[in-house]
């Protein structure tokens, strides 16, 4: 089921309200066939049924994504700016915020730094501590 809310100002300074329409990932998995297709892509919901023969990669991509999360498949493939132009015709709205994932760059490193020699710091992803800042570890070499 659809959330309707008011959210934002219109980026003019003039505090009018745009309703924004939110979406729960279970509504979204319901479009997976060819006959009515959803995706999401980085919160954002894309209706793009109409577009499935259009695509240049194949309907049968858009289909193997059908009613869910696409973000990485959509950025792994390197779209251009004109296809993240063209992906705005489709958006229908975003996913209701209960759903949303973090996001990656909330992720922290870890980074081991040996002070005695040049360049030698290793980074590696640590669990989500500390509320999203880095940390530093230090360890004798």
């Amino acid at each position: 089921m659809a959330t309707v809310e008011a959210s934002g100002s219109d980026g003019k300074g003039q505090g009018s309200e745009t309703a924004v329409t939110y979406y729960r990932l279970e509504e979204v998995a319901k479009r997976n066939t060819a006959k009515e297709i959803w995706l999401v892509i980085h919160g954002r919901v894309y209706d793009i049924t109409r577009f499935l023969n259009e695509h240049p990669g194949g309907e049968e991509v858009l289909i193997e994504q059908a009613g869910a999360d696409a973000s990485e498949s959509f950025e792994d493939v390197g779209h251009s700016s004109d296809a993240r132009e063209m992906l705005k015709q489709y958006y229908i709205g975003d996913v209701h915020p209960s759903d949303l994932k973090p996001q990656s760059g909330n992720k922290l490193l870890g980074i081991l730094d040996c002070p005695h020699r040049r360049r030698c710091s290793h980074r590696f992803p640590v669990s989500l501590l500390h509320g999203g800042k880095q940390i530093l570890l230090r360890r004798p070499c």
